[in-house]
């Protein structure tokens, strides 16, 4: 019996948080998000990749929550550029190289949406080398959409092109092809050269089957009138 009414307490303790959030005023509404962001703020710049995980864990519930705000935001290109712009050496080795928090950061700027998110991305492509970590920026450029000065297209051209002269790689190639169609499709521009170099690039280049033939049916579908 009393395990029963331990676990009916358990049960019900998410649905009386959820309760007392609702019946927050404003103010307090704000103070608990300031709370938030402040905590968000310190896990991320702790040296312990766990903390940075349990930050990033913190951002994906505030940003389900609408909580987009400019402390996150900073928290999250903070953690996205550790290890290639913001390094951190002893006895000459680089100790808080953890792509897998910059993979996740940068997942998470695209769920931002922002221009300054989209910024943030760019200079991420041009400073990682992770393969991992590129094709999730690459996806969140796609996701945002935002390319009014042309610069993320021929940004993704870019790193494909960077690649494929060394070790093409079919995953970030097929990021890359993804989000060259979002990106067209949300243009009222013509399409960049390079974009359609790289398309052709790919469809005839060292790459399997299925990511040529998606090179090709992107090709298609942008000479199709819009």
């Amino acid at each position: 019996m009393k395990r029963l009414i331990l676990l009916m307490v358990i049960v019900s303790i998410p649905v009386i948080m959820a309760v007392a959030q609702s019946e927050m005023t404003v103010e307090e509404s704000y103070l608990q998000e300031s709370v938030e962001n402040m905590i968000i703020r310190e896990q991320s710049r702790s040296e312990s990749r766990e903390m940075k995980m349990i930050a990033l864990s913190y951002i994906g519930d505030a940003i389900d929550r609408g909580n987009k705000s400019e402390e996150v935001r900073k928290a999250l290109e903070y953690m996205s550029l550790e290890g290639t712009i913001n390094r951190t050496q002893e006895n000459g080795r680089l100790v808080n190289n953890y792509p897998d928090v910059r993979r996740e950061s940068v997942r998470y700027l695209g769920l931002l949406g922002t221009e300054e998110a989209k910024d943030t991305l760019l200079t991420i492509i041009y400073y990682d080398n992770e393969p991992m970590v590129l094709q999730e920026a690459i996806k969140s450029i796609g996701d945002i959409g935002i390319d009014d000065s042309g610069k993320s297209i021929a940004t993704i051209a870019w790193i494909v092109q960077k690649f494929d002269n060394t070790i093409p790689d079919n995953l970030l190639a097929l990021s890359a092809i993804e989000a060259i169609e979002k990106l067209a499709k949300g243009s009222s521009k013509s399409l960049d050269p390079a974009a359609v170099q790289m398309l052709i690039r790919i469809a005839e280049g060292n790459y399997i089957r299925v990511v040529q033939d998606r090179a090709k049916q992107v090709l298609a579908n942008l000479r199709a009138p819009r």
